[in-house]
């Protein structure tokens, strides 16, 4: 780390502070200018105690961190051929330039009619995962919270009956074992980024977890939040971009599409964009596709419906069947033109 002292300190004073990052576990080597004393002090940032409650002192005008706070999902610890994560899920690869996955399903699990329907459908247009919601996060305690077990066993009916992995979100600690035996891949949800102790039981699973980000979450802190993952043994992390909330009001939340190459400069593991949740707006989501494809997204996570406008959640955001034949038809050549095979 870098401490800068405040100019013209008296040689004591300069002295206290030196002793103080020795105390903590660094190397000191000071700086001495005419005007001003900066410190760098030499040690590991991830082992030993910050030095960032050094700004609190009278003598110091700042600290800088040299060292990147998430480790393990930085793209420092990944050399050569191997410098991106590839997850195996489902007899599927999933990274580092790999084949193109599509993950496709209702926000809400509502029927087996319903998801039948809807896994048929995603089937035959690619789609290698399943997507729907047993358990819901809902704003308003009076609004569908989602079919639980039910809802988990007719994701697992139709995943088997058309051959698709499982993604769906769960909630709580407590139910991180009931939805890990049904699914594939645990979502963790933008209400829970930063739920540390469900992300930790959740990596303790030993599944693979797709890492919402929250919808006010910087992008480091998205990162810190996959380290708690990595941290605990689980290298599977897809981390997925589904908008966050700012000043605009025309979509429902504002995608970053910036993120994903901020995410593929930072860190090895893979991408994953919600075009679905990143507008709320169904007309928009083929557009949203075609710019994460270009940005070199290693997968889509899409809301499909039989009948948006009957569905029990979001039914403004989902596209029907038609639409998302259409979006998959046209992605095609945006696929192959970043060199992804389909």
């Amino acid at each position: 780390m870098i401490v800068v002292l405040k100019p013209n300190l008296e040689p004591a004073e300069v002295e206290k502070v030196i002793a103080e990052v020795v105390k903590l576990g660094y190397e000191p080597r000071p700086i001495h200018g005419n005007v001003q004393t900066v410190i760098a002090a030499i040690g590991d940032e991830n082992t030993h105690q910050s030095l960032e409650t050094l700004a609190s002192w009278p003598q110091v005008e700042h600290v800088h961190r040299v060292q990147k706070r998430y480790k393990l999902v930085s793209r420092e610890v990944k050399k050569g051929a191997d410098k991106d994560t590839i997850v195996k899920v489902h007899g599927q690869e999933i990274g580092a330039g790999k084949k193109f996955c599509f993950m496709a399903g209702p926000c809400s699990v509502e029927s087996e009619e319903q998801l039948l329907a809807t896994a048929k459908a995603v089937k035959a247009q690619g789609a290698t995962f399943l997507r729907g919601g047993a358990y819901k996060p809902r704003t308003s305690p009076y609004e569908f919270q989602g079919l639980a077990k039910e809802g988990l066993r007719l994701l697992a009916q139709a995943a088997k009956e058309y051959d698709l992995g499982i993604v769906t979100e769960v909630l709580s600690e407590r139910d991180v074992e009931l939805v890990a035996a049904y699914s594939d891949i645990l979502q963790i949800g933008a209400r829970n980024a930063q739920n540390f102790s469900l992300i930790t039981e959740a990596a303790r699973s030993g599944k693979t977890i797709l890492l919402k980000r929250g919808m006010s979450m910087k992008i480091e802190e998205w990162l810190l939040a996959a380290e708690y993952v990595l941290a605990h043994g689980n290298p599977n992390v897809l981390l997925c971009e589904r908008g966050i909330r700012t000043f605009e009001t025309y979509t429902r939340n504002t995608l970053d599409l910036g993120a994903v190459a901020a995410i593929k400069k930072e860190s090895h593991l893979p991408v994953i964009i919600d075009p679905s949740q990143g507008c709320g707006r169904a007309d928009m989501v083929l557009e949203l596709c075609k710019a994460a494809v270009a940005l070199n997204a290693d997968g889509l996570l899409i809301e499909v419906h039989p009948n948006p406008a009957e569905a029990w959640s979001d039914g403004q955001q989902q596209v029907d069947f038609n639409l998302y034949a259409k979006l998959v038809a046209e992605l095609k050549p945006f696929v192959t033109a970043v060199g992804r095979p389909l």
